[in-house]
């Protein structure tokens, strides 16, 4: 890992040197092309770079990455994030096919056609032309036109499949409402069960205590009755008549008397 990161910093150390000479020679070039010299040493030092990017072991690039965010290269750690993302569609470095650098406002780009072992894979690297130091590095890999169908239709697949499911999570939950009313509908008419069954309770109390008294008026006349009857046929007061307990008497026998 030492000698990787020691690689990476002389490849930084040689962009500024060569962008301070470009700088001298800047008021000469055009808006849109370089000078062969300045040309050629961006694209030795971008084809350094993006050979020791891609050349970094998949087990040690956690490690670098971290490295380079302490350190403030947030360009080189964005292009091993990407290297590491890519990693298992291109394979490993095999070498680069050609490159091409120029100028584009104000940085320096070199495109460069890079050979790996599954596939091709276009890299980019910027330039600031003041500093020299790295502000951008892409890493594209090319994918036939089989595989952006098949990657196409798996993303469309993952997205209709991903509203279908929340459609049917949102159906099964309508559904149980039905059940729920249900459930509310029984409770509420077993409330009024229970209301119709406690007022009948009462009314049955209320009918037993009035046919109670009904017969209750009924006795005391009879009392009554039998005690005027008896002390008319004796011939005293009914005042000292005291009816203990009333007894029917078989029919029979009163027409005997």
């Amino acid at each position: 890992m030492r000698k990787i990161k020691k690689g990476i910093l002389a490849l930084c150390i040689t962009a500024g040197l060569f962008s301070l000479s470009a700088c001298s020679s800047s008021q000469e070039e055009t808006a849109s092309s370089l000078d062969l010299n300045t040309s050629t040493q961006i694209s030795m030092v971008s084809e350094s770079l993006i050979s020791q990017i891609t050349s970094i072991p998949e087990e040690e690039l956690e490690g670098m990455i971290a490295v380079q965010e302490e350190n403030g290269e947030m360009a080189l750690a964005e292009a091993m994030t990407s290297w590491q993302n890519v990693m298992p569609d291109t394979g490993a470095f095999v070498k680069v096919e050609n490159s091409v650098a120029d100028k584009a406002d104000d940085e320096y780009v070199c495109q460069m056609v890079v050979q790996f072992e599954e596939r091709l894979a276009d890299c980019d690297i910027y330039y600031d032309t003041k500093s020299g130091e790295v502000t951008s590095i892409s890493i594209s890999p090319r994918y036939t036109v089989g595989e952006r169908m098949a990657k196409a239709g798996m993303n469309t697949l993952i997205g209709m499949g991903t509203v279908f499911l929340v459609l049917i999570f949102i159906s099964l939950i309508i559904d149980c409402f039905k059940y729920i009313n249900l459930w509310e509908s029984k409770q509420a008419a077993g409330k009024n069960q229970s209301g119709e069954t406690g007022a009948d309770q009462k009314q049955v109390a209320v009918s037993a205590a009035e046919s109670g008294e009904e017969n209750l008026v009924d006795d005391l006349e009879l009392v009554a009755v039998i005690t005027a009857a008896i002390a008319a046929s004796t011939g005293t007061s009914s005042d000292g008549l005291v009816v203990r307990s009333i007894r029917r008497v078989p029919g029979a026998k009163w027409k005997r008397v």
